[in-house]
This record gives C-alpha cells, structure tokens and sequence, in this order.
C-alpha cells in the first residue's frame, strides 16, 4: 500500500560554516544586525520535506506517493525521480513560478540558519487527494505553505485517510486555531522537543492533552533520540551510533521515513521508532538530504546491531 507524502521538493544549498555563529553575533547589537558568514562549502541538492521522505522510503521500499509541485525550473528533478523509479504522477509543475530553495549554513556546533524560498510551492493547492488514482494506507503532512497543508489534511481525514501532521518550522505560521483543526484530524503528531514546546504554547495543550486529539506523539531529540508516547505510556527510543557526523541537515526526514514505512508494515511503535533512528543516522553521515544509500540487508544488519534484536521486512 502506498504512502501520501504531501510537503515541499526544493533545491537545497548547503553550506558549512567552520566557526560558531555566537562568536559573530553581538547580543546587545540585535536591532542592527549586519553579518557575514564566509563559508567553506557548498553544494546544491535536491531537498524538501516530500522529496527527502520519498528518497528514503524508496531505499526502504515503502511505495511513496510524492504530493508537491515543482517549478518551471524542476525538470531535472522531476528526471532524478524517474531514474528513482518513483512515482511522479502527483507532482505539479508550475509554469510560473521557479522551484522552490533553501540555502542552510550549519555552523561547527550543528546550529543552521535557514533562508527558504517559497516558489512554486502554493501551487500545492492545484493537487487533490480525492484525485489519488492509487490506494494509500498512510499519508504524512509535512512541511510546505500552510494552506497547501490545511487542504490535504483536510481531504485525508474526510477520506478517512490516516496521517501525521508534521507541522515542522511552519508551526508559526499556524493560528492556535488551525493547528487545533488539523492535530484534532491526525492520528499521529510529530516533531522535535522546540517545535513541540511552540505547539503546546500556542494551543495550550500539554503531551496528555494533545493525547485526547492525537493516538500518538512522537518527539524527537536529536542525538538523544526519540519519544514516542500514547495513552499507555512513553516509549523511550536510543540512536544508531553514527560512523560519522558529516551533516544533520535531513536527519528528521528519514526519520519519519523510515518510522512510517515500519508503520505501515504493521511494526510496533518501539521498532518503527529504531528504523527511524538507523535511516536518520545514514542521512547524518552524508552531506545533503537524498546521498546516503543503503540496500535492505545492510540496513537490517546495523539495525540489529544497534539494537540488539532481529528486523523482519
């Protein structure tokens, strides 16, 4: 059964930084702020949340269904994902606008400043689910313009669709009602520790209460690991160690990949939660968001060394 993954597809231009950014930034000269960071690498990539999701997914041969547009400028990423051998009937190209960007410097201490271009990307709103044309037994609404997120979570839960609302660095631009609306049509929340912590101030729901709206919650904590907690308690999931740490940039995203492809096979919390965390350690030992690979026996091999216990796929 496929897998809807509604979200952004972008060109990513990561850059590293070899210093910190507190040694740049002078806290009592904020309302003049005036930087420059002179970085020491630079790659363009092929980025955003539905495309990292699907890439990771397809490693893991889960049936993606990538829901997002594309600009004028998007051929050759559309191209990537045929050679993929990924689906692409449900990706929009637009005719106007350039596709969408991302330029993200991550400092030595892991820190990232961010600047996105939006693009193509409200263009999401021309894709209907209820024009799906395959059978889809999960779907993940993760990152992109808000509306384009209000309308597919929307279309999934009058379909009867189960999803996870994954609201990400968009969760500022949610009213306290909307994300109300669209975590009371999930069946799973998901996102890391500070973006949870922004969800509960907006809405005032704490974890036992987003739990009356939401079956499960997933927080996760970065080289701490994950949480994943329902009404019968909190699962505490480790990592994978990492051979390396080469970039965190998309670690989050094949995270869920691999979390919602175990899912979808019928795993149990505590084991979708360990595949997360292996696929989001091979994504921080590569630079960008869609070069790590792995075959399926490789992948089940360091799980079970990592966690001590056999994986069936």
């Amino acid at each position: 059964m496929a897998i809807l993954v509604s979200g952004s597809l972008a060109y990513d231009y990561i850059m590293d930084f070899p210093d910190s950014f507190k040694n740049h930034i002078l806290p009592n000269q904020l309302h003049i702020l005036n930087v420059c960071f002179v970085v020491d690498n630079l790659q363009r990539n092929f980025g955003g949340t539905a495309g990292n999701i699907a890439y990771t997914m397809n490693l893991l041969s889960a049936e993606p269904l990538i829901f997002a547009p594309l600009g004028e400028d998007g051929k050759d990423y559309l191209n990537y994902f045929k050679k993929l051998n990924l689906k692409t009937d449900y990706i929009f190209l637009s005719q106007e606008k350039l596709t969408a960007s991302a330029h993200i410097t991550t400092d030595k201490d892991n820190n990232q400043i961010t600047a996105f271009y939006n693009g193509a990307l409200i263009e999401g709103e021309k894709i209907a689910v209820k024009d799906l044309k395959d059978d889809v037994a999960f779907a993940l609404i993760s990152p992109t313009q808000k509306e384009v997120m209000i309308k597919h979570a929307k279309e999934c839960y009058e379909l009867q669709i189960p999803f996870c609302f994954d609201p990400g660095q968009q969760v500022t631009a949610f009213s306290a009602q909307e994300l109300m609306m669209v975590i009371g049509q999930a069946k799973f929340l998901i996102g890391n520790d500070y973006e949870l912590k922004l969800i509960e101030e907006k809405t005032g729901w704490g974890v036992f209460e987003l739990l009356k709206h939401v079956e499960v919650v997933i927080i996760t904590l970065g080289e701490k690991g994950s949480l994943i907690v329902n009404k019968d308690g909190a699962i505490e999931v480790g990592v994978c160690p990492a051979i390396s740490v080469d970039d965190p940039t998309g670690a989050g995203d094949a995270y869920r990949a691999g979390f919602f492809s175990a899912f979808v096979k019928g795993k149990d919390l505590k084991t979708c939660g360990q595949v997360g965390a292996v696929a989001a350690t091979y994504a921080v030992e590569n630079y960008g968001t869609q070069n790590h690979c792995f075959t399926l026996a490789e992948f089940k091999n360091r799980y079970e060394k990592a966690f001590v216990e056999n994986l069936t796929w």
